[in-house]
């Protein structure tokens, strides 16, 4: 039976040679109790490669490079422009969107989120940075997401994106999956309790689309989940889909 091998991901590769240090060298020295010779893959996140351990020791482990990996890129890239909400399950989203496997998130300090987060996203950002750098090497992504500073819906709103899609829970949108056309994508996904009435017109008169995931509504994180999933499965099935004459 076929088994995937660990990833991990290193600062960068010179002359065939990466070093792993940290707690992912702790692990993988510790945990794993990886000796020289045991081959891993390893992503500059740039490419994937598969690489043999020469030294490990308890807080750096040193990697010879053997070969390039293939690995294919997302058939979208993502943005995810997320409403801030409750910590606990923003850093939940963040592991999950990591996984499934977006491009971007950019917090969103929105009407409704609630007081004093985005002071509080200061100090809270590397840590999900540190969470995507673990899903995605549970994952097994050949790139990291990257996570963005917070900002305020203004500023959000106002950036440009070949598709913007404004996930929203007022009747009338379009279903989401039948709105994706493009390689790249832009979803902004509001807080608990949605959008306030001048949120959504500010997002309206910037251009972008109201969309739905369909009758019920969803907590925050969830629908972020959902969308993208939905907008990535659109992407492969747009892939092998034949071309129409």
């Amino acid at each position: 039976m076929y088994m995937a091998r660990r990833r991990f991901f290193v600062n960068s590769i010179h002359d065939s040679r990466a070093e792993l240090a940290g707690e992912d060298a702790l692990h993988l020295a510790r945990v794993l109790r990886a000796a020289p010779g045991e081959r891993y893959e390893i992503s500059d996140n740039v490419s994937v490669y598969l690489a043999e351990i020469e030294s490990a020791r308890k807080d750096r482990v040193v990697f010879r490079v053997l070969e390039p990996v293939e690995s294919a890129p997302p058939p979208v890239e993502v943005t995810l422009l997320a409403a801030l909400f409750k910590f606990d399950r923003f850093e939940w989203m963040v592991e999950k969107v990591t996984e499934l496997g977006v491009a971007r998130i950019v917090p969103v300090v929105a009407e409704r989120s609630e007081r004093r987060l985005d002071k509080a996203a200061v100090k809270r950002v590397e840590r999900w940075r540190r969470i995507a750098v673990e899903a995605s090497q549970q994952s097994r992504r050949a790139r990291l997401p990257e996570i963005m500073d917070a900002e305020p819906f203004e500023r959000a709103v106002a950036k440009a994106y070949a598709q913007r899609f404004l996930l929203d829970e007022a009747p009338g949108g379009a279903p989401l999956a039948t709105a994706v056309r493009d390689e790249e994508v832009a979803m902004l996904c509001g807080p608990e309790g949605g959008w306030t009435s001048a949120e959504r017109q500010r997002a309206l008169e910037a251009g972008w689309q109201p969309v739905t995931l369909g009758p019920t509504i969803l907590r925050a994180e969830t629908a972020a989940m959902a969308a993208l999933a939905v907008v990535l499965n659109e992407g492969l099935t747009r892939i092998e889909r034949p071309a129409r004459r």
